[in-house]
């Protein structure tokens, strides 16, 4: 029995070596000591024993007898050799008792170089073991900056906490999720039954991605894991089978494959040109009174308009589409969401015939993603910043190009160079707009200082009374106010002028303009041809140029001052200024140097640090009220990116 099943073995290790040479690759066992160089060696350590993935054991420590194995660890030595029949006596011990004796290896990178028991690995892997039982010694690479070292350090950290060595995950952040997604705090320790159960979620979902071919698409099924909780859940997971596991991996395949993307997102600027193109043919086609059934859009809030200036914006911006639309469109309110359950509320939405859905708020995502994967015939958005789903669209406003011009005001009125800023919560697209504003008031007045206060910390009254308490009496607040607040000037830049508060500019998320557009385009078909014809996420993060970022000055500021606003808007919507250009110092003495360069759309959401003339701090998540902690928790900041 034993030398037919060497025999078998060495079949595979023969035809693995002929397709190596025909590939030109090495067939043979990499040897450690020649993928890696001294210089790239930070130090050794001794791990202990532990149970490593088998299919991630793949050389030996040194090359002495890295030939007499192919490339999948299957022997090349004849049956008659010693080799052959030491290695028929170790299959012969498996089938009958097993293997129990650990192996020596040396990790680095996460994978395993055997110093000791190459035959023993050799067997295991012919009768397809998961792990094999090893005494590791781990060769720590140096941090050089790159993102795979990077992950594997991340992956380290992990471990610690978990004792679970078998994910592989392909950007950073990853594990991070894992460990949210299982319901833990940071580093807090899994327990045996954790362990137990996660490892059999995650071998379950494996063989789903490696029974649908997973591997024809460039991710791990790690990723494919994580995605499938981001989506359905741990317990959805641990209590399918395996056929229903491929039945929602296979739903889900588009979210998956986006992974191997270079990049994600497909960050869309402006309105495409051709959207507004069959304008008039539109009208004349779809908004005639020949009986066409009418277009149903749903707006899902996580409020309501009385009670959330945000929702409140949102329902304007609706108003806005169901009057340019002469009621050819209908739409419909789904308010208070997040008080019901939100997935209930969107299903209870596609019942009732809406094909398009607006989900605007970030809270609202997950709940979006659930439902939309489930019902590829609907288009859902969702508005939010930086969120990567192929079944679910985001949109944002740049609002920070508004923010900059309203620094410009506070610069130019700020005659004791103090200026106060309230910011909301530190989430993607607010850090960038704090950062605009502050290059707007450097531009007019470099002596001016801006102090930032966070109302998610203790609230709005408590962060304006820092304000004034610092001299402040120049205040950027909030963009919106709800229809109940009883302060209805404490919004938009305003100044202290003794007691009383005086508007001097307003930024205005125009959504209705926003929607007006994404409808029109979904109605005469260029949003599908667009997005059929790419594999990336879609963000639309449209600016002032769009229509969808305005900004009111008030009647109190000079004329002088209304002209320059007037001009910087100009180029602004024209493209020929973009606030981050040029050198940009940044709190702690750090510099973009570039003088000519411009940071990209990216790198502005990406913005997580402050600039130099800035008085304050982003807070950590921990500080922040319970709402805010949610908020930032479901939008994302990317302090923590």
């Amino acid at each position: 029995m034993a030398s037919e099943f060497y025999r078998e073995a060495l079949k595979k290790g023969q035809k693995e070596r002929r397709i190596c040479i025909s590939e030109g690759k090495n067939p043979y066992l990499p040897a450690l000591d020649s993928v890696i160089s001294s210089d790239k060696v930070l130090t050794e350590i001794y791990v202990g024993l532990m149970q490593v993935p088998t299919e991630w054991i793949v050389g030996t420590r040194t090359a002495s007898r890295a030939n007499a194995f192919a490339r999948n660890f299957m022997p090349l030595l004849l049956p008659e050799t010693e080799f052959g029949l030491k290695w028929g006596d170790l299959c012969e011990s498996h089938v009958e008792e097993g293997i129990h004796d650990s192996v020596k290896v040396y990790e680095y990178m996460n994978r395993y170089y055997v110093q000791e028991g190459n035959k023993r690995v050799s067997v295991l892997k012919f009768f397809d073991a998961v792990t094999i039982p090893a005494e590791v010694y781990r060769v720590l690479p140096v941090k050089d900056g790159s993102k795979e070292v990077d992950v594997y350090y991340e992956m380290l950290d992990f471990y610690e906490y978990s004792k679970i060595n078998y994910l592989e995950f392909s950007e950073l952040g990853c594990f991070k999720q894992i460990q949210k997604l299982m319901g833990k705090a940071p580093n807090e320790v899994w327990s045996e039954d954790d362990r137990s159960h996660f490892k059999t979620a995650f071998y379950n979902l494996k063989k789903a991605f490696h029974e649908l071919n997973g591997e024809r698409v460039h991710v791990t099924p790690s990723d494919a894991m994580l995605t499938y909780l981001k989506i359905y859940g741990f317990s959805d997971l641990i209590s399918k089978s395996n056929e229903q596991i491929k039945k929602s991996l296979l739903k889900i395949w588009k979210e998956v494959c986006l992974l191997e993307e270079t990049e994600h997102i497909a960050l869309k600027e402006v309105p495409e040109e051709n959207w507004d193109k069959y304008k008039q043919k539109f009208w004349e086609k779809i908004f005639s009174d020949r009986g066409e059934k009418k277009q149903q859009v749903a707006f899902i809030y996580d409020k309501n308009p009385v009670t959330s200036g945000w929702v409140y914006g949102h329902e304007l911006g609706r108003l806005h589409a169901q009057k340019v639309f002469d009621g050819n469109v209908i739409t419909k309110v789904y308010d208070d969401a997040m008080e019901k359950e939100a997935k209930v509320v969107l299903e209870q939405a596609i019942a009732e015939g809406n094909r398009i859905i607006f989900t605007t708020s970030a809270k609202l995502l997950p709940a979006s993603l659930a439902v939309a994967v489930e019902h590829p015939e609907v288009i859902v958005f969702n508005c939010s910043l930086n969120k990567p789903h192929r079944s679910v669209c985001t949109y944002y406003a740049r609002m920070y190009e508004a923010k900059f011009l309203i620094g410009v005001i506070a610069g130019t009125m700020a005659d004791d160079n103090k200026v106060g800023y309230l910011c909301d919560y530190p989430i993607y697209g607010q850090i960038a707009g704090i950062n605009a504003f502050a290059l707007g008031v450097q531009m007019v007045n470099p002596r001016a200082k801006i102090y930032l206060e966070w109302s998610c910390v203790d609230g709005v009254e408590a962060a304006v009374n820092r304000l004034k308490e610092k001299g402040v009496r120049i205040i950027s607040s909030q963009d919106l106010k709800s229809p109940m607040g009883e302060d209805k000037n404490a919004y938009g830049l305003y100044e202290y002028r003794g007691n009383k508060k005086i508007n001097l500019a307003m930024p205005i998320w125009n959504w209705g303009v926003y929607y007006e557009k994404l409808i029109r385009s979904i109605i005469n078909k260029s949003f599908q041809t667009e997005f059929g014809s790419s594999k990336k996420a879609f963000n639309y993060y449209w600016g002032m140029s769009a229509g969808v970022v305005e900004l009111i000055c008030s009647n109190h500021l000079p004329e002088s001052v209304r002209k320059l606003v007037e001009v910087l808007q100009n180029s602004i919507c024209n493209g020929n200024y973009n606030p981050f250009q040029g050198i940009i110092k940044m709190q702690h003495g750090k510099q973009l140097k570039n003088p000519d360069g411009v940071l990209s759309l990216q790198e502005i959401i990406d913005i997580d640090w402050l600039l130099e003339n800035i008085e304050g701090e982003i807070p950590e998540c921990d500080s922040l009220s319970e709402e805010g902690r949610e908020t930032v928790n479901s939008a994302g900041t990317p302090k923590s990116a």
